[in-house]
């Protein structure tokens, strides 16, 4: 088996980032929001375009139905996820859901539920899934993106610890928002 996991005391964030585009309004706001983590809490950062996957080939209802063991960057990937206590999905308001390099990721799950070895889902239950957007519109234009993470994270057994939103379609905007740059300061305020 895989195994990875972290200490059952231990925090360990994984800021998993989505964006086409570095250091832009998402990330940007994700960065301050972890400024406010205690320091004994573990941060990583990964930028999904570093880690590039293969187009998810669904296969679940051809052959035995098995998953070939995770390599390359879907392996990496994985460790990270399965590494981690906390997962923030850092990705921009696209199309009023997440980036194409997040679904990307979240569709790779399903195979990694059936990969030999991983017992993926197991291993997801009792953890928190976060998330972090921007958007150029309203708040509610963000209602499907912030759907996806929070039925992804119910369907997993995971904690929801909500999603902080930021307004900016230009690089920077967001540090013209000033009620989500103070909810920023505050978005992981529980965590010990």
């Amino acid at each position: 088996m895989i195994s990875n996991d972290p200490a059952p005391t231990d925090r360990q964030f994984l800021f998993v980032l989505g964006s086409a585009r570095s250091d832009g309004n998402t990330e940007q706001l994700a960065r301050l929001a972890a400024e406010g983590l205690p320091a004994s809490v573990g941060q990583r950062w990964l930028r999904l375009t570093d880690f590039p996957l293969d187009p998810f080939d669904d296969i679940r209802h051809t052959g035995d139905g098995t998953y070939p063991e995770l390599t390359g960057n879907g392996r990496e990937l994985f460790e990270a996820t399965v590494g981690a206590t906390d997962l923030v999905i850092v990705s921009p308001l696209y199309w009023y859901t997440v980036s194409t390099s997040v679904k990307l990721y979240l569709d790779h799950w399903s195979g990694w539920f059936r990969a030999p070895g991983t017992d993926f889902r197991a291993r997801m239950k009792g953890r928190t899934l976060w998330g972090v957007t921007s958007h150029s519109g309203n708040n509610s234009d963000a209602d499907p993106l912030i759907g996806t993470l929070r039925l992804t994270g119910d369907y997993m057994g995971m904690h929801w610890g909500g999603v902080l939103l930021g307004t900016g379609g230009r690089p920077g905007d967001v540090h013209r928002d000033e009620l989500a740059l103070a909810e920023a300061k505050n978005f992981f305020a529980d965590v010990i």
